[in-house]
């Protein structure tokens, strides 16, 4: 039997996907639509977030620049509701420099759009100032980048929605973006900054599957902990293959920093880790630097 649809009203249209996912072999996943807020406001005590996205003319913070900033202030509770989305800030700029072709297909940016803009600082500056926290779904890279750009970032508070959601845990086989997304059911034309932005505190308001827990209050948690990097400084170079298979990472020197292995741990482990590399890898009693990381400096350049 064929059932022919013609939509007219809203009503059909949810008819017509109740219909289609009752039969377990379609799924739908609707387009992204920027809702006024997420939770009615119940004067519970907010704080101020802003997701922040960049596109750039590359993937080195040290030579490539920054081509669109966008950011999207937010009201959130300190449990993970999010209330009111503000009025959003983005603007381009012109790296001096021709765009390849392989950033123009990614971000739609071309050299004709960027010819001539400027970012306006000031006007930046005023909507960070009042922030509590910055978030990005790749803080490690974006963070770096608006930090040597625009050093009113350097005293914000900082999380990842990519690296501190345990999105393996609760099911996922990948902490992209558009996949996450397409799994929670929508859909959105991402990278250009702003759409990137609000599709990604749109992922923030979704519970998560096996927790049953809001997405932003499960990073809130993780971002306000803190955690140390210890370096495993002039380890043996045999142990290289038993660090690197422990999750340990080489840092090749420079930034007043020697050659060395590297791993980041939570507070609760980090003296099992300590007695870990004095009993297997030293195999003495040795005192190695340790810094402390919190989300006033994760993810920057500075650990």
């Amino acid at each position: 039997m064929v059932v022919s649809y013609k939509v007219t009203t809203q009503m059909n249209q949810n008819k017509i996907i109740e219909d289609l996912e009752s039969t377990g072999e379609y799924k739908v996943v609707r387009k992204y639509k920027k809702p006024e807020c997420y939770h009615h406001d119940d004067g519970s005590e907010k704080s101020k977030g802003i997701f922040l996205d960049v596109e750039t003319t590359g993937l080195s913070h040290e030579i490539d620049k920054i081509i669109e900033i966008a950011l999207v202030p937010f009201e959130f509770s300190k449990d993970g509701r999010i209330f009111k989305i503000h009025d959003s800030y983005s603007c381009l700029e012109d790296p001096k420099v021709a765009l390849t072709e392989k950033i123009i297909a990614l971000t739609g940016l071309t050299d004709e759009m960027l010819a001539g803009k400027s970012f306006e600082v000031d006007a930046i500056d005023k909507v960070v100032e009042s922030a509590d926290l910055i978030l990005a779904h790749n803080a490690e890279f974006d963070r770096k980048f608006v930090e040597k750009r625009f050093p009113i970032f350097i005293e914000k508070a900082w999380a990842c929605s990519q690296k501190q959601v345990p999105w393996e845990e609760e099911g996922f086989a990948s902490p992209k973006l558009e996949y996450l997304a397409y799994k929670f059911g929508y859909f959105f034309e991402g990278h250009r900054a702003e759409i990137d932005c609000q599709a990604s505190i749109h992922l923030l308001s979704m519970k998560l599957p096996k927790s049953e827990d809001l997405v932003l209050n499960v990073l809130l948690k993780n971002a306000r902990q803190k955690s140390f990097r210890v370096w495993a400084l002039d380890s043996n170079f045999e142990k290289k293959d038993i660090l690197k298979n422990r999750g340990y990472k080489w840092f090749p020197g420079g930034e007043g920093r020697r050659r060395s292995w590297y791993i980041d741990t939570s507070e609760e482990n980090i003296e099992s880790e300590l007695e870990y590399l004095k009993e297997e890898i030293y195999g003495r009693e040795i005192n190695l630097p340790t810094d402390t990381i919190t989300a006033f400096n994760r993810f920057s350049e500075r650990i």
